[in-house]
């Protein structure tokens, strides 16, 4: 006999969990949409701005990249020199009738690299940037990580021991970067000092070597500091204190280009033009929009059937 309620338990077992997958997918693709969509707006309606007279937030630049005295970074899979990488090693594996690619190794550069203009420099920190580079390369390879020039592609890859895929993307030295971030500036007169807590700091410094500090405190050589030798202390302290910050606000200017320290905030890098960046990342948000409009219509007949 067949179990009628054993097969309409399995039945809606099997919905509920079809329907929690494509409602996972909408609300995915929804966010995906309007993210993609909002990043764009950002990219049309932000001015740019030049670096030395940029406002301290959110400023839009253009300019061109440059190590800034350091050695070029080396991608880890193709050896090549650049300024920044992302990378990725995918294998191939099957598993039965199924076969894909699943990723085993993945990463990016996080060291800090200078963008120029006609007016100033600006060090880009790139950790947690959405980056776009049109510098792009994908091979296969027999090895987990590829070894010089020792690579088997396509098909000899995949008879051979297992199949790899590698894809690298850089940017270098001499590029033209559009950036849109966080921009901040230090040095140059333009920091509020407070040259009481500087001073605190001071005498905290001073303490961690107390016999030294008595060398050079304790005029009657009892091993203790009384409180007229405490204020010569004190005094001390605050005339170093003021030399210090006269040397902060002496030095240069140092601008920096970031993270917004605030959620919502965009921080993009890349090196195509900003028109076709906003091109792509409205045509992602549309491609978004039509597989929420699918998945919405999967997830509402799921719906009634479970309710039927």
């Amino acid at each position: 006999m067949i179990d009628v309620h054993g097969v309409v338990s399995l039945s809606a077992g099997y919905y509920a969990l079809v329907l929690a997958a494509t409602t996972g997918i909408t609300l995915a693709l929804l966010y995906r949409m309007l993210t993609r969509l909002r990043r764009a707006r950002w990219i049309e309606d932000t001015p740019t701005s030049r670096i030395r007279s940029a406002a301290q937030g959110l400023v839009e630049l253009k300019g061109h990249l440059g190590s800034g005295g350091h050695t070029p970074l080396v991608s880890p899979l193709g050896e090549i020199d650049c300024l920044w990488y992302r990378f990725r090693v995918e294998e191939y594996r099957r598993s039965g009738k199924n076969s894909q690619w699943r990723t085993v190794e993945q990463g990016c550069s996080e060291r800090p690299f200078l963008l120029g203009d006609d007016t100033g420099s600006c060090w880009i920190a790139p950790q947690g940037a959405e980056v776009h580079p049109s510098r792009v390369r994908r091979w296969e390879g027999h090895r987990r990580w590829p070894a010089g020039h020792a690579l088997r592609t396509g098909i000899l890859a995949g008879l051979i021991g297992k199949r790899y895929r590698y894809t690298e993307e850089w940017l270098e030295d001499g590029q033209l970067l559009y950036a849109l971030g966080w921009f901040q500036s230090h040095g140059g007169g333009r920091e509020i000092i407070d040259q009481h807590s500087i001073a605190r700091q001071v005498i905290g410094q001073w303490k961690a070597d107390y016999d030294d500090l008595l060398a050079r405190f304790d005029r009657d050589r009892d091993g203790e500091l009384d409180m007229p030798e405490w204020e010569k202390v004190r005094l001390a302290a605050d005339r170093e204190a003021g030399r210090q910050v006269r040397a902060r606000s002496q030095a240069p200017s140092v601008h920096e280009l970031g993270k917004a320290p605030h959620r919502g905030l965009p921080f993009i890098l890349s090196d195509h033009h900003e028109e076709h960046l906003s091109r792509r990342l409205r045509r992602q948000s549309f491609w978004s929009l039509m597989g929420l409009v699918v998945s919405a219509g999967i997830t509402g007949w799921l719906w009634l059937a479970m309710a039927g």
